[in-house]
């Protein structure tokens, strides 16, 4: 099972296609953020925010590729409950994210969807966070965002991706079916996991963008995720 993982795949996801119709894509959102709660996809990037926000009463922040939003009003309500104002916005290429998003939180969450390119937005912002996008990236596209959050993230930023690794190869799709999560949802989670990085790949993609000081770390279950603070 290793040897097959040797090398990131190069294929699309289903969810990436225009033509998916919004209502299913809306039903892939809606399973993909309930992925996101079973396996404790949040908590890595909220235990990012604690250690670079360290005490500061406000932070901006932009989510890039928000999918259903359940990223950033966790993120809300994990401000809330500090007595810390959070000014939120989220980008993301595909048009049907942003009304999906709304419709799945509340207009008291206080959240800025907008649809389009993240390197168009006027920053800059003091963090910069992502969760599940890297994987969809080519290598070059890549390596400008990587240049991108450094660059504009006035305190640091966080990529939360995926791990290729076997354990997730084969475990998602176990758990993926005990869920009964859509058929794409099921069938992209494997591509995935194969699109995804492992730490050496992170280290060389650091290193060509020419960043220094960023960190590589493992959260269970099949996450890999990476990460700076500007000191």
């Amino acid at each position: 099972g290793q040897a097959m993982l040797n090398e990131r795949r190069i294929a699309t996801e289903l969810m990436d296609d225009p033509a998916l119709p919004p209502a299913t894509y809306r039903a892939v959102l809606g399973d993909l953020a309930q992925v996101n709660r079973v396996t404790l996809a949040h908590r890595p990037t909220l235990n990012f925010l604690h250690h670079a926000i360290a005490g500061r009463k406000e932070f901006s922040l932009l989510d890039v590729g928000f999918g259903q939003g359940d990223m950033l009003r966790t993120i809300a309500r994990w401000a809330r409950r500090r007595g810390i104002a959070a000014r939120l916005t989220g980008v993301d290429l595909n048009p049907n994210s942003a009304p999906t998003a709304m419709a799945a939180g509340t207009p008291d969450d206080g959240i800025e969807y907008l649809a389009g390119d993240y390197a168009a937005l006027a920053g800059p912002y003091d963090m910069i966070v992502s969760s599940l996008v890297a994987h969809h990236m080519s290598h070059d596209q890549l390596v400008a965002f990587l240049r991108h959050m450094d660059r504009e993230a006035q305190i640091g930023w966080f990529v939360n991706d995926l791990h290729r690794h076997a354990f997730s190869y084969f475990g998602y799709p176990v758990l993926a079916q005990l869920m009964g999560w859509h058929p794409i949802v099921q069938m992209d989670g494997r591509t995935s996991i194969a699109r995804s990085f492992r730490p050496p790949e992170w280290r060389a993609l650091l290193g060509e963008a020419g960043i220094a000081g960023a960190r590589v770390s493992r959260f269970f279950p099949f996450r890999l995720c990476v990460s700076k603070v500007h000191a």
